[in-house]
């Protein structure tokens, strides 16, 4: 459960946390003390009674303040975050960066509903295997649009990477390396940054490849941040760099690469000039017609902003709302089925924030996505289940009804040429190509959980998601407010992949050829 649900239900309505927050007001317009406490524990439904459609209570601009380091990173950290992110020298087996699953030029995702990790070749929907894969990225690469503002309070779909507010570990963050995470991460974001790389299929690779990998499959985490850092120091170029931006460091490290990759990604995905945006600074004139009538609708009887709230246009909280799993799914859950009927020893599910809080009411839970730059961020959904995204709202409209009737064969994934396994041969542990006559099981897991009745069962059930009834039109119109709130210089930002980088390797996704 995150701190935003806790106070949600400390505060509802009855309860001993709405009579304080009753109280506080009233010591609040006596004295005159800070309104600050007083807006976090106000009970639900007065902030939601007073959270209507006039524009009064729209949410307010961002402004520099509302970001890291004010809006102002440091320029050498930047462009030292800026190798970085584009570099596939921080993957174990130098063939990936962030970049290649975060491309500027493709609304800072891939463009696909779950990606091709490590082991694959090209970008985008044209990626495919080149060496083979152990299996589908489970997730939906995640947009990066404002990724540095300063109002997260946790990172990932299920939100594992979050703050330690009572100092459990001397991180300051609670995340899957727990103890093991380092001190000196200076933000959420630079803690997020530590992950990818750790990640067998995202970034790592696979146990015997490289040394990164088999020191991540051996559970020495530590280890292989380390053996990063040496990769990076060894490297003059980023000798220079890291001396740059950070003059009292003698050796580099991981943590020092993590700043700087949260450096980079708060200035370089900030988007704040949509229309949307320049309406709240003030210009009546940029919503207008079914833009204008469709963001009324969002704030009003559709209560889209019930999650979607803020100026982020995220609540940052987790909800079940029943979208459909497509993919291999995390490994999560007891049901063998799919076992028994392909062979590969696997569970297929996706319990979301429940595998990290392991509270019931966070089953099949996910953390509610920024709306901002929505249109350039497909497909939809924590596995990019919807390509379309009037389809991912009407979802919205019934979403019981919608998983039901969803058709996971007609979803739309990478292709993936060459499978390998993993098998031992005497005391060695080696990953072979699986049998031809055996790829067709394999492939069962990318629909089987929307084709059992009783896992897809689990989903609906679990749903917290209640129906709304709009029109045709009216979804038209939160369509065009959708649209109103993309910034039209994100609609390609490739000028930010670097000609070359430090380690020498191709930088990741493909550079944008120069002028002339």
């Amino acid at each position: 459960m995150s701190i935003y649900k806790a106070c949600k239900l400390a505060t509802a309505p009855g309860t001993i946390g709405s009579l304080i927050a009753t109280a506080l007001a009233g010591y609040v317009i006596a004295t005159g003390a800070s309104l600050a406490l007083v807006l976090l524990l106000a009970p639900v439904s007065a902030r939601a009674e007073n959270s209507g459609a006039a524009p009064a209570h729209w949410p307010d601009s961002l402004q520099d303040s509302d970001f890291l380091f004010e809006g102002a990173p440091d320029k050498a950290i930047v462009e030292l975050g800026r190798n970085l992110f584009f570099d596939p020298i921080l993957s174990g087996n130098r063939n990936i960066s962030c970049g290649t699953c975060h491309d500027p030029a493709r609304g800072s995702g891939d463009g696909v509903a779950l990606s091709i990790g490590e082991g694959g070749i090209g970008f985008g929907p044209d990626r495919r295997t080149k060496d083979g894969i152990t299996e589908r990225i489970p997730r939906n690469a995640q947009a990066l649009w404002n990724i540095g503002a300063k109002e997260y309070l946790s990172m990932f779909h299920d939100g594992r990477v979050e703050p330690d507010p009572v100092a459990t570990f001397q991180s300051g963050f609670w995340t899957p390396a727990r103890e093991h995470l380092p001190q000196g991460l200076e933000n959420l974001l630079a803690a997020q940054a530590m992950f990818p790389v750790l990640s067998a299929s995202e970034m790592a690779g696979q146990k015997g490849e490289n040394p990164v990998a088999t020191a991540v499959a051996e559970d020495r985490v530590t280890d292989a941040w380390d053996l990063l850092a040496a990769r990076l120091q060894a490297t003059p170029k980023y000798r220079e760099l890291f001396r740059a931006a950070f003059p009292d460091l003698d050796d580099i490290t991981m943590v020092a690469a993590a700043n700087a990759l949260a450096a980079f990604q708060s200035h370089a995905f900030r988007a704040d000039n949509s229309p949307f945006d320049v309406f709240l600074r003030g210009d009546q004139t940029a919503l207008q017609g079914d833009a204008r009538a469709g963001a009324d609708l969002f704030f009003g009887k559709a209560e889209c902003s019930d999650c979607h709230a803020g100026s982020l246009l995220t609540d940052h909280d987790f909800h079940a709302i029943a979208v459909p799993q497509i993919g291999p799914g995390k490994g999560h859950g007891e049901d063998k089925s799919l076992w028994r009927a392909s062979g590969f020893a696997r569970t297929t599910e996706d319990e979301g924030r429940y595998r990290v809080s392991f509270d019931p009411v966070d089953l099949f839970a996910f953390r509610t996505p920024s709306l901002r730059n929505v249109t350039l961020t497909g497909p939809w959904g924590h596995d990019g289940a919807f390509a379309d995204l009037e389809m991912m709202v009407r979802h919205h409209l019934d979403s019981v009804a919608s998983l039901e009737t969803y058709d996971a064969d007609a979803t739309e994934l990478p292709v993936v040429d060459q499978i390998i396994e993993q098998t031992g041969k005497g005391s060695s542990l080696i990953f072979r190509p699986v049998n031809p006559e055996r790829r067709a099981a394999f492939d069962m897991r990318d629909t089987w959980v929307q084709r059992s009745d009783e896992l897809r069962g689990r989903i609906a059930r679990a749903n917290t998601l209640a129906p709304v009834h709009l029109s045709d039109r009216d979804v038209a119109q939160i369509m065009a407010f959708l649209d109103a709130l993309t910034d039209p210089s994100a609609l390609d930002r490739s000028e930010l992949v670097p000609q070359m980088v430090p380690s020498g390797l191709a930088p990741q996704p493909a550079p944008k050829m120069p002028d002339g």
